[in-house]
């Protein structure tokens, strides 16, 4: 809902209903938020939930993004290597 305050002034007010009438009426609410107005859920009248619109997304992922980093060390996965990276996760010393 918006308001006329002054010949220049809108002032946006949110349409807020209670759990029983969001259940009955929640097409029409997504709708209303998708719409960019402010719907609030309410329980006995105190505000709980606010119904905002997803945002689209960025742009489209592209396969194969990965496919250009180098290629991994040959011992990458070597039994020393990973008990290096044990011990400086675990605060060990490894001489």
């Amino acid at each position: 809902m918006v308001y006329l305050t002054d010949l220049h002034t809108e002032v946006s007010v949110a349409t807020q209903v209670n759990m029983l009438e969001a259940k009955n009426q929640l097409s029409k609410l997504v709708k209303k938020a998708a719409h960019g107005e402010e719907v609030v859920i309410a329980s006995n009248g105190v505000p709980m939930v606010r119904l905002t619109p997803v945002k689209p997304r960025g742009r489209a992922r592209k396969p194969g993004a990965w496919s250009k980093l180098p290629a991994p060390a040959p011992d990458w996965d070597a039994p020393a290597f990973n008990r290096q990276i044990a011990d400086e996760l675990t605060g060990k010393r490894t001489p």
